[in-house]
């Protein structure tokens, strides 16, 4: 195998690519979910959506980085040919792979920090990952548009050889190792074999009640919807709806349990409301999401609940005792514990 050979070169970046393109597109997803433009409404079915989109998103950001290195491995010769800049197109060309490669090893390398839950820099990730994802996507789009005619003229060699079908085979078992040993915690039935899955316990916690200093909630405890105030007592005597709804994570776990309590649009009515935007607003003192908003649609539907048990049993204080929201389709980071108020924007 020629490490220069534009054929494989093209192979292995049209397979990077395709990962790219599914981690990008995926993680637009994600972004427009958690802070939706005005035009943009996340569906709340199937109630599985967001664990499927962010589970992609993952996956094929694991995938990448196999393929990635590969990639670099196919064309490094070239990297280094002099001149350094020899035409407008070569340095658009050079300048593209820079960037490019610096962007993609920031995306893939603070994911998989990110995945774990390791965050050893001073900058706030989600808005660094995705600004740096639009100026990878940009590179990426430079480049095709320099080399594609460079690809077009080049001639088909006579037969591929046998270490170039093995370097594509040993690239293509790479990347399924990769997925495998960690896509555990983004495929449920992926976790017998994810030896390095991640959070891939029944129903992880990723913020427990201490680190929000909720310590202990007292008799006094109210929930306050609109002008109305209810009980802990008062939202058991309701009539209650039990779910199987999924917690799916940014970070790519997911996890599904059942759960209990009292529809909010319910709530909404019983306190003289309409249905509209809801901000839901917790316990916690501070922190980034100690409140959220919940989009209409979402506290239309009958699945979304102001939870009081969980798998049959009273809600734990980790997981938000004493109710917390639950909605079908939605991040992780939105399902607020704690909750203390409802109120219609």
């Amino acid at each position: 195998m020629r490490r220069s050979d534009p054929h494989l070169a093209a192979r292995v970046g049209l397979w990077l690519g395709v990962a790219f393109g599914l981690c990008f597109a995926t993680g637009l997803l994600s972004h427009a979910a958690q802070h939706p433009p005005g035009w943009f409404t996340w569906p709340t079915r199937p109630v599985s959506l967001y664990r499927i989109t962010q589970g992609v998103h993952v996956v094929s950001g694991v995938a990448a980085i196999p393929l990635l290195l590969a990639k670099l491995h196919t064309v490094y010769p070239r990297l280094f040919q002099r001149p350094v800049v020899g035409s407008v197109r070569h340095a658009l060309e050079r300048g593209s792979v820079l960037v490019l490669v610096g962007a993609a090893f920031f995306e893939l390398v603070t994911g998989l920090f990110s995945a774990a839950q390791n965050y050893p820099w001073d900058f706030f990730f989600p808005p660094a990952h995705y600004a740096v994802a639009w100026v990878a996507v940009g590179a990426l789009l430079v480049h095709v548009a320099v080399k594609l005619p460079l690809w077009r003229a080049a001639p088909e060699p006579r037969r591929a050889t046998l270490s170039r079908r093995g370097f594509l085979l040993a690239t293509g078992g790479a990347v399924a190792v990769a997925v495998l040993a960690t896509a555990g915690a983004s495929v449920p039935w992926l976790r017998r074999v994810s030896v390095l899955a991640t959070r891939s316990a029944a129903l992880p916690v990723n913020r427990t009640a201490a680190a929000a200093g909720v310590r202990r909630v007292g008799d006094g405890w109210r929930l306050r919807v609109g002008a109305r105030e209810f009980s802990l007592a008062e939202l058991a005597a309701l009539p209650q709806t039990s779910a199987e709804l999924p917690i799916a994570c940014v970070e790519g776990w997911s996890a599904s349990a059942r759960w209990t309590g009292v529809p909010v649009r319910d709530l909404l009515a019983l306190a003289g409301l309409p249905v509209g935007d809801v901000r839901v607003e917790s316990l916690e003192r501070d922190g980034l999401y100690r409140a959220s908003t919940l989009p209409a649609a979402h506290a239309a539907d009958p699945l979304t609940l102001l939870a009081l048990r969980l798998d049959g049993a009273p809600l734990p204080l980790d997981h938000g005792y004493p109710c917390r929201l639950i909605a079908p389709s939605r991040p992780g980071v939105l399902q607020t514990k704690w909750v203390t108020s409802l109120e219609v924007r």
